[in-house]
């Protein structure tokens, strides 16, 4: 009899911890805490720990993988965390390889992915494999714009580029291209490299040849550095601009005085304290910047710690929708958050106002962007 009660006791134990799980929404990250890229990832990791706990009554679960800012190994990752963790939802990866590598293991797996790199290939075209796939970064496009209108308004005819050997500099290029076309702004010289590059003076050489007016660096993290100390050590004199791709503090301690009045556009979170009170995203910039500063020290804060705040701010928005049509754990949750995604509009992030639709999964307008200069070794918001 004793046996028997047992026996009843476990069963109903179980049962109630597989109910109990079955309502927790899983939430796979996988980032790169280590690698050219953990300047990038090491801010992402330590905003999970600012990321809601509960959402919509059900408790979330974050299960966090480091990539080592790796394709393959982000792939790896992404299907043990859709396949054994059977996650209901992946955030990753923090740059545009290990991203764009995501966009086949998010198809196959029907599971919605929140990508935390730049580059506009990772959600365009929204097709039959990118309809699973969303990000909290600006597209490039979008900042390309912004800096072509900054080098225009100050009479820049001639640019040279340099920019990463890998799919962020490829869609940089591109866009810049367009971008200067439509200023009559000429591009004399271009040249790449790679993440892990410990030397550049071939690259820089041949873009002080060309003679431009200013160069654009198209890197992130602290490698954005390296072709900047590297054209003052050859005595370039024209202004230096940056990508969105910089703007971490990391950047700012490897390029010290080397990166003084660099110009580059970013999101408004990096200045939020600058910003008027009208400006639709100061209060969130604020929340977070307070928030992460207070658990990492005051001026910690980084673009990139922000993009997957705001994942979490996006997923706030759109699990309950989700909750209404399927449980977690499900083929149909996913399929339904995947909706829910796709359907926000004027969600309030870090970053801007997001609205997404079924053509446009990054959804950022002009709201989401803002120049910068940099000013004693910290970012100064040009009016």
């Amino acid at each position: 009899m004793k046996r028997l009660k047992l026996a009843l006791a476990l069963t109903v134990t179980l049962a109630m911890t597989a109910a109990a799980n079955a309502d927790t929404i899983k939430v796979g990250v996988t980032i790169a805490q280590t690698g050219p890229a953990a300047s990038l990832g090491i801010p992402q990791q330590k905003t999970i720990a600012l990321l809601p706990k509960e959402i919509g009554g059900q408790k979330i679960e974050y299960i966090v993988l480091d990539d080592g800012s790796d394709p393959t190994k982000a792939v790896a990752n992404a299907r043990k965390l859709a396949g054994d963790e059977k996650v209901d939802v992946i955030i990753g990866s923090s740059i545009s390889p290990s991203s764009i590598a995501l966009i086949e293991v998010a198809s196959e797996t029907r599971t919605p992915l929140i990508s935390l790199a730049a580059s506009a290939r990772i959600v365009s075209p929204v097709d039959e494999k990118r309809k699973w796939v969303f990000k909290t970064p600006q597209n490039d496009s979008l900042m390309a714009e912004a800096i072509a209108e900054h080098m225009a308004e100050a009479g820049v005819k001639k640019v040279g580029f340099i920019g990463f050997s890998d799919a962020y500099g490829d869609s940089w290029l591109a866009e810049m291209k367009t971008a200067l076309g439509a200023k009559k702004i000429e591009l004399v010289a271009f040249e790449r490299y790679a993440r892990s590059d410990t030397s550049v003076t071939g690259q820089v050489l041949k873009l002080i040849a060309a003679n431009p007016d200013v160069i654009l660096i198209a890197g992130s993290g602290t490698p954005a550095a390296l072709p900047q100390k590297a054209l003052h050590e050859r005595g370039f004199k024209g202004v230096i601009y940056q990508t969105h791709g910089a703007a971490n503090t990391d950047f700012l301690r490897v390029g010290g005085k080397d990166v003084e009045d660099t110009i580059l556009p970013v999101g408004p979170v990096i200045v939020a304290a600058q910003l008027p009170d009208s400006n639709p995203v100061k209060a969130v910039g604020l929340r977070y910047t307070q928030e992460y500063e207070a658990a990492n020290g005051p001026g910690s804060v980084t673009a990139f710690g922000a993009h997957i705040y705001d994942a979490g701010i996006l997923l706030t928005s759109a699990i309950p929708a989700a909750l209404n049509k399927a449980k977690p754990g499900t083929p149909e949750f996913r399929s339904a958050l995947r909706d829910a995604l796709e359907n926000l509009k004027d969600v309030r992030c870090a970053h801007g106002v997001i609205s997404m639709t079924p053509e446009d999964h990054a959804g950022h307008d002009k709201r989401s962007r803002v120049m910068v200069t940099i000013k004693n070794g910290t970012w100064k918001l040009i009016q």
